[in-house]
Order: structure tokens, then sequence, then C-alpha cells
């Protein structure tokens, strides 16, 4: 077993742009409110429009960059290390099947990479291979994964905790509530659609994020 490393952010909200409104208001939302880290999926949409949406974000979303920026979003691209270079984002989310990571690192080693992951032989893959943090679910029940199975559950959560790679928890995940019980299991943190929406308060997600997984 080896130790934990620390995550690159305890918080990832993951767009869902067709249930947004706006979708800059949704980004200022989380700008203000603290929010480390935004995943841009959109897989439905083609390369060109993802590239648009990416330049988009990395407008709203501070960069670090500007000295005007006192804190710094990462802007994270599902799936596409191209359209993550391209679009200047801080890092790219691999799908569980996705390209390696240290081939990827060869060429671009400024890039943060993260990998999906639903089993602890896929999170013991993702640690092999040096990547920066996964997601791992659906850690509960929720209604766009039922069709592929049972949720794997807080004791696959607190298994796949011991591989020394950081794990943010995806699936199912609505409330801070379930925060606590959550790191008691070896979260280092969440990853959510549904945590994120306008509907809710952001900056308590945040707070609630830093108490329980810490800042």
């Amino acid at each position: 077993m080896t130790s934990p490393r620390r995550a690159p952010f305890t918080l990832m909200a993951i767009s869902d742009l067709a249930s947004t409104e706006s979708p800059q208001r949704w980004l200022e939302a989380l700008v203000a409110a603290g929010i480390p880290s935004v995943q841009l999926r959109e897989k439905r949409l083609g390369d060109r429009d993802r590239l648009d949406l990416a330049r988009d974000f990395r407008r709203v979303l501070p960069s670090g960059e500007a000295p005007a920026a006192s804190t710094r979003t990462q802007l994270m691209i599902n799936g596409r290390v191209d359209i993550a270079i391209a679009g200047r984002a801080d890092g790219v989310h691999l799908p569980a099947t996705g390209l390696p990571v240290p081939a990827l690192r060869k060429f671009f080693p400024h890039l943060i990479y993260g990998r999906s992951t639903h089993s602890v032989s896929e999170v013991e893959a993702a640690a092999a291979e040096g990547a920066d943090y996964v997601t791992l679910g659906p850690i509960f029940d929720t209604p766009s994964k039922r069709a592929y199975g049972a949720p794997v559950g807080l004791a696959t959560l607190a298994e796949a905790s011991r591989l020394g790679v950081p794990i943010l928890a995806l699936g199912g995940i609505v409330s801070c509530d379930q925060f606590h019980s959550l790191a008691a299991h070896g979260a280092s943190g969440v990853a959510a659609i549904r945590l994120f929406q306008l509907d809710k308060d952001l900056e308590e997600v945040r707070i609630a994020a830093e108490e329980a997984f810490g800042s």
C-alpha cells in the first residue's frame, strides 16, 4: 500500500448544459462560490462546438494567469487532450479505457490527468500509470447509471482508497450531508452534476467540502 497523494482539487463540477439555462451564469456562480474545478463534458457536441465551449469556459474561469486572479478554477476537458490544449484547459479527464497517461504526459507534462473508474481494479491501473486523480462511481444509486448495474458502494470506495491515488467520489451525491461519510471511506473529494446546479447554495457546498475533505 502506498501513501495517498493529495488531490489536485476536492470538488469538480461536471457540466450538463442541456439542463442549464445560462452556461455563463452557471460558471460565474461556481467562480463566485470558490468551486475549484469544472469539467467540460458535453459529449453530444461536435469537435468545433466543444472547442468553442472550452474557450468560452476559459474566458470565464480564472486561470491564475492574470495578475488580478486571486483564485484558480481548474478547467478539465472530458476525453479530449487536443481540445484541452487548444482551449488552454488545465487538464483532461480520460475514460476508463482511454489513452494511457504516461504517453500523454510525455508530450503534455503540464496537464492534470484524471481518469474515470468503476472498480478497484480500474483504480489500481490508474494509480499504476500515474493518474493525478480518479473519479470512482457510481457510489450511490443514480438514475442515469441504473442501466449499467448496481452502484459500487462505500466498501469499494474504502478498498480503492488504499491504492494511493486521490479519489473523487461520483454518482448519487446530491447533498453536503454525504461528504463526511465519503471522507471517512477514503474519498479525497466529490465530482457531480446535480450537486452544482444553480438551485444549490454553492458556497455552502464548498465550505462543507473544505470541512470534510480539507481545503
